[in-house]
């Protein structure tokens, strides 16, 4: 029987391979029906999927200066 060519330092790691990115943290939140439905309208004119969409109008939402009261 032919020896391994993969040895101790090569081995392979299991599981999916990380992003380049990094870690994603997930966020379970609830939303009215109304809106999910207006998140999904967003989604549809900009071809993006529901979970983009929500990303794009947190980062807008955040952008926004807020006067003091």
């Amino acid at each position: 029987m032919a020896k391994s060519t993969i040895n101790a330092t090569q081995k392979k790691k299991r599981g999916r391979p990380p992003k380049p990115e990094g870690r994603r943290l997930s966020i379970p939140i609830a939303f009215p029906p109304e809106m999910v439905v207006a998140v999904d309208a967003y989604a549809s004119a900009a071809d993006v999927t529901r979970s983009e969409a929500v990303r794009r109008l947190v980062e807008l939402g955040l952008k926004v200066k807020v006067r003091a009261r």
